[in-house]
């Protein structure tokens, strides 16, 4: 482990511009990576960055399971899959709980209703895989995360079916399916468009206020 007056923090996200608004810290030199969703990429990520720092964050965009978790609402896991992760403190408003870390977007209510019946609170693709480089490293792990799809709301587009064979989301493909459908995936694509920047601010300012 690093030991400095300025922390190093590695930082895995599952899209570049899930980290936009991450600030530099006096106190924290973050190491920024994004490869893709779900937990194969999430953990190359890891690996190629490096096991010499201090910590080790999971953040990004997560779909509510609990019903007054609202967009831009930051979650912060107590644990996910069940692991145990580390506790942060902040001034800023957040819902500590459950993560469940799955490998597929959930698409439906009924499926983020499944989801919320393990116990979690919020569903998201990458935090299983980072939080094990951190137990392999021995270094803390922790998990922040914000609101981009509350637990009423399903998508009709297939993001799953958008996934390439490595797993990661192809645009084009996104783009094809609302062009097939253009009175309901144009309004849907805006709409997670508008809700992606909310929550990804909502983090930005989050982390920078946070202390671990």
């Amino acid at each position: 482990m690093v030991t400095s007056d300025v922390r190093t923090v590695l930082v895995i996200a599952a899209e570049d511009f899930e980290l936009k608004y991450i600030r530099q810290r006096s106190d924290v030199k973050w190491i920024l990576a994004a490869n893709g969703p779900g937990p194969s990429l999430a953990g190359e990520a890891a690996d190629r960055a490096t096991s010499d720092v201090d910590a080790v964050m999971s953040v990004g965009l997560c779909g509510a399971l609990q019903e007054n978790l609202g967009i831009g609402d930051i979650v912060v896991g107590s644990s996910v899959n069940g692991a145990p992760t580390e506790m942060l403190q902040s001034p800023m408003k957040f819902v500590a709980g459950p993560i469940a870390s799955v490998d597929r977007v959930a698409q439906t209510v009924s499926e983020k209703q499944r989801l919320r019946r393990t116990g979690a609170i919020a569903v998201e693709m990458e935090s299983a895989a980072v939080l094990e480089r951190a137990r392999r490293w021995g270094v803390p792990f922790y998990c922040i995360r914000a609101v981009s799809d509350t637990a009423t709301e399903g998508f009709e587009l297939d993001l799953n079916a958008a996934r390439d064979t490595s797993g990661r989301f192809r645009v084009g493909r996104i783009l094809a399916q609302a062009a097939r459908r253009p009175l309901s995936g144009v309004p849907e694509l805006l709409r997670l468009r508008r809700n992606s920047d909310v929550a990804c601010r909502a983090l930005g300012e989050f982390i920078g206020n946070c202390t671990f």
